[in-house]
């Protein structure tokens, strides 16, 4: 995602992690709000009274207590609210990522201009009654390219996007730097936010506490940090997803077997839930409810220092991974709803293509590149995200590594202590934890920049932004950002993952399928989405 790179402040920089970089069921920012304290506080005032206007109750198997600022969040829970709350000029669909008018109203019809124009929806306007104007569009997107203010969703814009200027009250202009297609699917992450409420001072705060206005389908009622947030429809909404739930409770329940039992029996809280482990399928199943995956970006990663002698060299960095029986994980761990990582990319994703480098199960090799390397008795700390099924995998990685012999301590903490450490930059040897840059989109361009970059994030915790290996592989990232022809620039990107593999630095061990379960007798129109979080833009009562 970048040039893209997660390059926020360490104040926020857990909110921007939060079910991207290192998915975990941790808390970022624990503030409550008190202007959005109104509505029910209990977590089971759930309204199931029958009829159509009964409250559509779910669960989120991640914390909402992360930034709500659409410009800066990357919590999964927050970012699945927010598609219902706000709008950009052009939304995509949750599975296939295509790009639709939302508060515009087309889709440009020539996606390689470097000027696109959009009309905004008639009669649109914020929760608040007042009218969405070209005013908001161009105060959003100043925020977002503002070399002052470091947000996530610079990455995703700066790279191409030069400016946005205001025609009239109800018409602005893209102004591009050069033609970039794929922008437009982008348009999504810069949710339209009202100039007249976050402009003031404070309001950005309020924001990232939970603060939420804009001009969707359904308007918030109430947030509660670590317990729940309530919608209901907005009845001044006249855009393309019309509200089907006269109101939503969405709970947060991060450890699972309570977010399982929320759902289960004849008498369940709550229709529909996501973050299903794979060993509650068959229980849920047995009990009438659907139950389905979707395969996509989700991994479990190995980061190395490569400050931390012997991880400097690429040849332990391979060894480490070819000694790792993926097909071992995937069984046990992942129960089969995985596969070992053959390039950065998933399988699945339209730029994928198979890595020179592929590490399949080869502890021969692991032993004669430690050797060449020049490493013997190494012993290892793993540093980990506690979230469940990463934990899961952890043995099996422990086990590997062991056989080698390379001595495996495995660290499993919150996420939040784990990050603590990088942000503070103590040292460490090999982080484990888990990445979904598919909530941001499917373009390999923006999931690569969203992790290798020379100001990113990622690469600080890293230290390997100043290799020499790393300056080229930046360089080429940047001509493929700009390279015009679709075809050479998917090749570009191939060619790129292929050093991404080799030099493993960052890089995949399997990428695991998400699974969601509702009530089909109840719920009609669910899509499971391959990344974290829940959307029901197109769902109604059954």
């Amino acid at each position: 995602m970048r040039d893209v790179t997660p390059d926020v402040p360490a104040p926020h920089r857990r909110s921007f992690l939060k079910y991207t970089g290192a998915l975990g069921a941790t808390a970022a920012v624990s503030a409550s709000l008190s202007a959005c304290s109104s509505g029910p506080q209990s977590t089971n005032d759930t309204g199931t009274g029958g009829g159509r206007d009964r409250t559509l109750t779910a669960v989120i198997g991640y914390g909402n207590d992360g930034s709500w600022d659409p410009t800066q969040t990357a919590s999964a829970f927050s970012m699945a609210a927010n598609h219902h709350i706000y709008e950009g000029l052009l939304d995509t669909d949750p599975i296939s990522r295509e790009p639709y008018a939302a508060l515009a109203t087309e889709v440009p019809g020539n996606p390689d201009s470097t000027s696109w124009k959009f009309a905004l929806r008639a009669g649109a306007t914020f929760h608040d009654g007042k009218p969405v104007t070209a005013d908001d569009v161009v105060f959003v997107f100043e925020r977002i390219l503002d070399p002052g203010t470091q947000t996530l969703a610079k990455g995703f814009f700066a790279s191409w996007l030069k400016e946005v200027r205001k025609i009239d009250a109800r018409n602005v202009e893209l102004v591009l730097k050069f033609p970039f297609p794929d922008g437009l699917s982008r348009l999504t992450l810069a949710k339209i936010m009202p100039k007249h409420v976050f402009s003031r001072p404070g309001a950005w705060e309020e924001a990232i506490k939970g603060k939420a206005i804009g001009s969707g389908p359904y308007r918030q009622t109430a947030h509660h940090p670590k317990s729940n947030t309530t919608f209901e429809a907005f009845d001044g909404y006249n855009g393309p997803r019309r509200p089907a739930f006269r109101k939503m409770n969405w709970l947060t329940i991060v450890d699972a077997a309570p977010r399982v039992a929320k759902i289960s029996g004849s008498s369940a809280g709550a229709q529909i839930a996501d973050n299903i482990p794979y060993a509650n399928i068959g229980q849920l199943e047995s009990g009438g409810m659907a139950v389905a995956g979707g395969a996509g970006m989700n991994n479990l990663f190995l980061m190395f220092n490569t400050g931390h002698k012997p991880f400097d060299d690429p040849r332990v960095r391979r060894a480490l991974h070819y000694a790792i029986d993926t097909e071992k994980m995937v069984e046990v761990a992942l129960k089969g709803h995985g596969k070992p990582s053959t390039s950065f990319l998933d399988e699945a994703n339209p730029s994928y293509r198979r890595a020179r480098t592929v590490y399949a199960y080869d502890p021969d090799k692991a032993k004669a590149l430690l050797k060449q390397a020049g490493v013997k008795g190494l012993s290892i700390e793993i540093l980990a995200v506690n979230v469940s099924w990463i934990v899961d995998c952890l043995p099996t990685v422990k086990a590997s590594w062991d056989a080698i012999g390379v001595r495996t301590t495995l660290s499993p903490q919150e996420t939040t202590a784990v990050f603590t450490k990088m942000d503070q930059k103590q040292d460490y040897q090999v982080v484990a934890a888990a990445s979904n840059p598919n909530q941001f989109g499917l373009d390999a361009d923006l999931i690569m920049h969203y992790n290798y970059g020379p100001e990113n994030l990622w690469m600080q915790y890293t230290r390997w932004a100043s290799d020499p290996v790393a300056r080229q592989l930046f360089k080429d990232m940047d001509r493929a950002t700009r390279e015009p022809d679709p075809a050479k620039k998917k090749t570009m990107v191939q060619d790129y993952i292929d050093v991404v593999a080799e030099q493993a630095v960052l890089y995949p061990v399997v990428h695991n399928e998400l699974m969601t379960a509702w009530n089909p007798e109840l719920l009609s129109g669910i899509r499971a989405q391959p990344y974290p979080g829940i959307n029901l833009l197109q769902a109604k009562w059954a």
